[in-house]
């Protein structure tokens, strides 16, 4: 991952339908910066057959280029709508099995921040969607994932306004230790 050092990397990670998308987006605005959509709605959308192992390692690589990319018309913040350790998940909970390209880069691309989303929101259906009622598990599983390799993170709960508001604390609470970290 290229660095930008006065640039604050920021992940949403998250259970499915904890609306992770819609923060990205949101937050991207409000700090007038750019925000990396998950690749894997484009991808999964536009094949036509069941998903496999190294279909994951092709998103990851694609959400990391992407990234990359994006990071260069930053200003200040950078929004990721996923990362490589929901990719770990996602390989060990249906395949029982992770490459090792996403496992030699989790720590390598680690972010500043982790805006882990609590599942206290209703469920979305959605054709990607496969898990509505696992996400309490997923969300521990994300959890012990981010402790495991250090991230500093925040819980992020609520609803609509309130949850954005939640974030942007977050963000305001940590920034002063992570630029200074960064410099």
């Amino acid at each position: 991952m290229e660095k930008k050092n006065n640039i604050i990397r920021i992940a949403l990670i998250g259970p499915e339908s904890t609306a992770k998308s819609t923060l990205a987006e949101t937050l991207a605005k409000h700090y007038d910066t750019v925000w990396v959509p998950e690749y894997s709605r484009t991808y999964l959308s536009s094949i036509n057959r069941k998903y496999n192992l190294n279909d994951i390692v092709s998103i990851a690589k694609e959400q990391w280029k992407q990234e990359n990319e994006l990071l260069k018309k930053a200003t200040h913040y950078i929004f990721a709508d996923t990362e490589l350790i929901i990719s770990k998940v996602w390989c060990l909970d249906v395949f029982n099995t992770c490459p090792k390209w996403i496992l030699e880069n989790i720590i390598p691309f680690k972010y500043d921040l982790y805006l882990v989303c609590s599942p206290d929101l209703p469920w979305q259906e959605d054709p990607l969607r496969e898990n509505p009622h696992r996400r309490g598990f997923f969300f521990d599983w994300y959890m012990e994932e981010i402790k495991s390799i250090g991230g500093n993170y925040f819980i992020v709960k609520g609803e609509g306004e309130e949850r954005l508001k939640n974030c942007i604390t977050a963000i305001q609470n940590v920034k002063s230790i992570i630029f200074f970290h960064k410099n």
